[in-house]
């Protein structure tokens, strides 16, 4: 069970690493970007405008991008057309990340199995071996059930706090 987990961590800190990147390469920043458009529609650019909003990366500018266009429709027109593209921009953010929350609830359910292989181990040898059981026999198994479990909450904590 332990490769399992350790394989299970690595597809965790794979998916984890790439989004980082994904959400590092959408960032901007935002304040500064609405003033500059601000600025520029002040001035009635709404050609400049776009421009400056095909020139940014990232969900915000083409959120900004969007409700320009959609001026003329009024405040609930803007408003709707948002929350339109909004449930187009939210899929890709969100992509991945029902992996990292699958590995984080499987991780503790497969070490609990490793643990309890462990024990099995322990009751097999025990049963063997009879009332002249020694520690040493039993001791592997309830090693083997101790990393097991040491494990699997290693890898479910960190894949909660990465996927929060």
């Amino acid at each position: 069970m332990i490769y399992l987990i350790i394989g299970a961590s690595a597809v965790a800190v794979a998916v984890f690493v790439e989004r980082v990147i994904h959400f590092h390469r959408a960032q901007i920043n935002s304040m500064e970007f609405l003033n500059g458009v601000r600025n520029v529609l002040k001035r009635d650019n709404v050609v400049e405008a776009l421009s400056i909003c095909d020139a940014t990366p990232g969900p915000v500018a083409r959120l900004v991008k969007l409700a320009i266009i959609n001026r003329e429709r009024g405040r609930d027109g803007v408003r709707e057309s948002l929350e339109e593209a909004g449930l187009v921009e939210i899929p890709p953010l969100e992509d991945k990340l029902n992996l990292l929350a699958t590995i984080a609830q499987i991780a503790p359910l497969m070490g609990l199995l490793g643990t309890v292989l462990g024990f099995i181990r322990i009751f097999g040898r025990l049963q063997a071996e009879g009332t002249f059981a020694n520690m040493q026999a039993l001791s592997g198994g309830i090693w083997e059930g101790l990393i097991c479990t040491a494990t699997r909450l290693a890898v479910a904590i960190p894949c909660y706090a990465g996927y929060n």
